[in-house]
């Protein structure tokens, strides 16, 4: 396959959290894409590790970075954003926490920004509309989109589960509903959560934690299907076939097409 990809990851949200936060366009999704709401992601449940876990798909015991302090891997193992480039392919991130530009290697975006969860209210929103302008100027075949409000502005000020924590899930569905409007059929849209939390925090491999929700939205995914088994580490392999790109034989992963 060659088709393009929209990844976007929204940190912290749990499954029951995205059941539960009253976003009509959750029903729309479940009936256009392949989901589910019981997929797992590592431990330690922490952004960064979960998300070089995504990117790499190995376990943190692999990449070895077990906190939000990045650590350069004894055995380095090609990335997403290697590999799409690898394959001839453009890529670009949009992201809201600075420590997430280790996710990839010097030299293999065609462009990042980077945007301060604080410096305004919904920078989620913001650093959408800079992704959409972008998508629509260039057209790149890779995009991260990550979105950060639901975890530090939601969980840890207010609690997971409660109800600011919840408006900001429904906030983050709405920009994937404005994405997937936008891009229409020339993208399959790909979203997903980091990890869960519980309390104000996250880390430990509790249910509330280790469970994440997945929704593949494209042409490749069928319609209404429910999924079960999926890990985090499946994602990177499934965008690689998607997007026409080598799967590197150290990726644990499973592609879900």
């Amino acid at each position: 396959m060659s088709d393009k990809v929209i990844l976007i990851s929204i940190d912290g949200m749990r499954a029951d959290g995205l059941l539960n936060c009253g976003n009509p366009y959750l029903e729309t999704l479940k009936e256009t894409s392949s989901y589910t709401f019981d997929a797992k992601t590592v431990f330690p449940s922490i952004t960064l590790p979960c998300h070089l876990s995504l990117f790499h798909s190995v376990p943190p015991e692999r990449h070895g970075t077990l906190n939000n302090d990045y650590s350069t891997p004894v055995r380095p193992v090609s990335g997403l954003f290697e590999q799409v480039k690898s394959a001839g392919k453009s890529a670009c991130m949009f992201y809201g926490w600075h420590p997430l530009r280790d996710i990839c290697r010097s030299g293999s975006l065609m462009a990042a920004e980077y945007l301060n969860a604080y410096a305004k209210e919904h920078t989620d929103g913001i650093l959408t509309d800079k992704a959409l302008k972008y998508i629509k100027e260039f057209s790149p075949d890779f995009v991260f989109l990550y979105m950060v409000e639901t975890d530090e502005k939601g969980g840890h000020d207010n609690g997971w589960m409660s109800e600011t924590y919840l408006d900001y899930i429904s906030h983050a569905i709405n920009n994937v509903k404005r994405v997937i409007e936008a891009v229409g059929d020339e993208y399959t849209v790909i979203v997903t959560a980091d990890h869960g939390g519980h309390d104000r925090g996250h880390g430990s491999d509790s249910f509330e934690d280790m469970t994440i929700p997945m929704i593949f939205h494209g042409k490749e995914f069928e319609a209404g299907k429910e999924l079960h088994g999926v890990s985090i580490l499946d994602i990177a392999p499934t965008i690689a076939d998607v997007i026409g790109a080598i799967k590197p034989r150290e990726w644990e992963g499973k592609s879900l097409i």
